[in-house]
């Protein structure tokens, strides 16, 4: 039901406005963020989802001069000026200032539920086809990804270019140095740790770049009969427990820039360097991004000498967290399997396997972000459940 408004006012000499609604309850609002607001044609451009008014025009000690109630479905304000605008009762509701609608709001637009997990994790699967084709399962499988951080899609062509279909699926692929996607093989003269046959510590790839691509997908065309398992591990959960277990050794990693460093040639040439916290944390200390690639940490280390040893302590903590049996999820891929994860959250490794004269073992590659991905489960989302 669509809410209906009871009573409005002016409160605090016109600088805010209180809405009483029908249930009871009341929202606040401030005339400044109201004006900045104001939905009429010469602020607001409809076609474009977009604010029209320039800020500089704006007035931030603005107050109302009448504020009125011409149905109960909607309020109407005049301003200092003689500017009239108008404001739907569902779209204030929606925008309300209270901690509980600003959580739902929260809720609704970034999805933030995570569920953590260790070894005992059963990997979440769906079909390949599915998700290209169906709508309710491409939907599902967005959301298992964004909560669970990980989704094994199978039954994929097992040949190269899978990828860009699912790329197309969720709107585009993410291009870096390595390609629009990329062959994890054996290779002479490799030109990353990853095209060789040996073991792969646990890493998030690419924190080398300023912004790591969010979502990672991987997908098995050759698997080798020996070896080649894929392990994974929720960096989330581990960091809970490092901050638990070690207080010090989370602050270190959150707050210690971290030199990385990738040069070579490959879709083109390159020579790449950044500065990353193994850990980052929001405003209230909480993990939003893993950045560690044990390969990639460069030989500089811009920190005083007598922090070197103290990060090393902390950092050897939480990589023993991370190789914890009770804490690591391993798995063989298959032919077909495209495995789809959380490239901020969920670091992954994989056991050596024999190197032959042939080709034994071959995963082909791809990223793309988290802005594109959450777009799409957004698009998705309205459509199947006919959401404003």
């Amino acid at each position: 039901m669509k809410p209906l408004i009871q009573k409005v006012e002016a409160l605090d000499n016109g600088y805010f406005v209180r809405v009483e609604w029908e249930d009871g309850s009341e929202s606040c609002y401030p005339c400044v963020w109201l004006r900045d607001n104001c939905q009429c044609p010469n602020c607001f451009l409809r076609s474009a989802g977009a604010r029209k008014m320039i800020f500089e025009d704006l007035d931030v000690n603005i107050v109302v001069k009448e504020v009125t109630l011409p149905d109960r479905e909607k309020i109407s304000i005049t301003w200092p000026d003689k500017h009239s605008s108008e404001y739907e009762a569902e779209w204030l509701k929606k925008r309300c200032f209270s901690e509980k609608a600003r959580a739902e709001m929260r809720e609704d637009l970034f999805l933030p539920e995570q569920q953590y997990w260790g070894s005992e994790l059963e990997l979440p699967t769906m079909s390949f086809e599915e998700v290209i084709y169906n709508d309710e399962s491409a939907y599902k499988w967005l959301c298992t990804l964004k909560k669970v951080g990980i989704v094994l899609l199978t039954g994929a062509a097992a040949r190269q270019g899978e990828l860009v279909k699912l790329g197309h699926r969720v709107g585009f692929l993410r291009l870096t140095f390595y390609g629009p996607t990329w062959q994890v093989q054996d290779k002479a003269d490799a030109n990353n740790v990853a095209y060789t046959s040996g073991k792969l510590c646990f890493h998030t790839d690419y924190p080398v770049l300023q912004h790591p691509p969010g979502v990672q997908f991987l997908h098995c065309i050759k698997q080798t009969s020996a070896g080649g398992e894929s392990e994974v591990v929720d960096g989330f959960h581990v960091c809970n427990k490092l901050k638990k277990q070690n207080p010090q050794a989370y602050e270190i990693l959150s707050s210690t820039a971290v030199d990385y460093t990738d040069t070579g040639i490959d879709f083109c040439e390159f020579a790449v360097q950044c500065k990353q916290r193994i850990i980052d944390v929001d405003a209230r200390g909480k993990p939003v991004r893993i950045n560690y690639n044990n390969p990639t940490r460069d030989t500089v280390f811009d920190i005083p000498v007598e922090k070197v040893r103290p990060f090393y302590a902390a950092l050897k903590e939480f990589d023993d967290l991370l190789n914890s049996t009770e804490n690591k999820l391993t798995y063989k891929m298959k032919p077909g399997d495209v495995v789809t994860f959380d490239n901020w959250r969920v670091l992954h490794g994989r056991q050596s396997y024999p190197a032959g004269a042939g080709l034994t073992r071959h995963l082909e590659g791809a990223y793309a972000d988290w802005d594109v991905v959450m777009s799409r489960l957004r698009l998705l989302r309205k459509r199947l459940l006919k959401r404003d």
